[in-house]
């Protein structure tokens, strides 16, 4: 009984963090280029015809179509079902984590804008100030939330307040920083819209773990920079989007950034 609960309760979870997905591939498609992301519906991109609900459903509507507009036949990109599909895991992952609390669907959320915000940055090399000022926001929010329900005082609210206020602003100035090193250097080493996402990743994550986010960020970033010049795929000096490996750190951290620091005090203290 137990282990149909479990599984019942993963579908649901999948299936509602698959809608998001679907969602969040509206946010990627229209907020770069300016168009309101609730009107109109989703429709075609070549034909302009409006989905239908059935086809509209995530995943499996990409299945039914076979890949394809019902209307004038024109590809639609895998990467729509791949997106929900991995907004579905991610849900399912956050709540076998967190179970079900105020952690779970704040979480849900963080990530959710960490997914889109990647997505745009692979496709514009920019982050828009829409996400990552809303997403900083929403971070102050849910510290204040989670120090009320945690501690249930003023004093709970203001300490939680203050550590996603400290995390922010170190998120800015320490990537504000690498910025401006790189023009001393005369080469650009970090985009203003790194620093606005780490500032958002501040506000959920607190000092501590952004620190833990920002490193893990820089070791894959040049692990897969790295090997993608080896690989020849890249020169040296050629730019590549930070943001995907920021929000690998920060949803790394969210994973077991506890685990990884007591590992690393036990190492060296």
């Amino acid at each position: 009984m137990d282990n149909l609960l479990v599984a019942l309760a993963s579908m649901i979870v999948f299936a509602l963090g698959a809608s998001i997905g679907s969602f969040i591939n509206v946010v990627v498609y229209r907020l770069p280029a300016k168009l309101s992301i609730l009107w109109p519906p989703s429709r075609c991109p070549h034909c302009l015809n409006q989905l239908k609900a059935y086809d509209n459903v995530p995943v499996l509507g990409w299945l039914w179509l076979k890949g394809r507009c019902r209307y004038c036949k024109s590809k639609i990109s895998l990467r729509y079902p791949v997106v929900e599909a991995v907004t579905g895991i991610i849900f399912v992952i956050i709540f076998f984590l967190f179970h079900v609390s105020i952690l779970t669907i704040g979480y849900w959320a963080f990530c959710s804008w960490l997914l889109a915000l990647s997505l745009i940055d692979l496709d514009t090399m920019t982050l828009p100030n829409a996400l990552t000022k809303s997403g900083l926001v929403l971070g102050i929010i849910f510290q204040m939330v989670v120090g009320y329900l945690t501690e249930a005082s003023v004093a709970g609210v203001i300490k939680h307040l203050m550590m996603g206020i400290v995390g922010a602003v170190l998120g800015l100035w320490l990537f504000e920083a690498i910025a401006l090193l790189g023009i001393f250097l005369q080469k650009e080493a970090m985009g203003a819209g790194d620093a606005k996402l780490a500032a958002m990743m501040g506000a959920w994550l607190g000092w501590k773990y952004l620190l833990l986010a920002g490193f893990i960020a820089c070791t894959l970033g040049a692990v897969v920079g790295i090997s993608a010049i080896m690989l020849s795929q890249r020169k040296w000096g050629q730019k590549i989007p930070f943001g995907p490996f920021l929000a690998s750190g920060a949803f790394f951290t969210l994973l077991g950034g506890e685990a990884i620091l007591s590992a690393y005090l036990r190492l060296f203290f």
